[in-house]
């Protein structure tokens, strides 16, 4: 098994970000054109891992729908931060911190318009990494 870590930062508004580029440009090396699995992970308690459009409103309409399912006001219990923090902690019931995609011929095998995004609500930290592992 391979594996690296790059580091994102992300801003201090909740978003979607685009890892497709990186997660591409690992299986690539570590592949050396094999077929296998790609396993991205984010150590983080407060972010996900989604593989899902981007660029087309979709990562919007995701965002809008976490907003409605977790406000960010002072309903959380997990109170530290700023307001509505504790929505950040359940994020990843809904968006897991991770992924596993085919790699077939060092290529992830992702549909036409699918993107490996990872999804920040934690307007507290923008520094992120992400771990991704290669088995061939």
């Amino acid at each position: 098994m391979r594996t690296t870590i790059f580091g994102i930062r992300t801003t201090n508004t909740e978003g979607v970000f685009d890892i497709t580029a990186q997660c591409e440009q690992f299986a690539r090396e570590a592949s050396g054109g094999g077929d296998g699995l790609l396993h991205v992970f984010v150590p983080h308690a407060t972010a996900g891992i989604a593989i899902m459009e981007l660029g087309s409103a979709s990562d919007s309409d995701l965002l809008a729908v976490l907003r409605e399912l977790l406000p960010a006001d002072n309903r959380w219990r997990h109170a530290h931060g700023s307001d509505g923090h504790g929505r950040s902690h359940v994020l990843p019931a809904f968006v897991p911190p991770f992924a596993v995609l085919p790699v077939i011929g060092g290529s992830l095998a992702l549909g036409t318009w699918q993107s490996v995004a990872l999804v920040d609500l934690n307007v507290d930290n923008a520094d992120r990494q992400v771990r991704l592992s290669y088995l061939g």
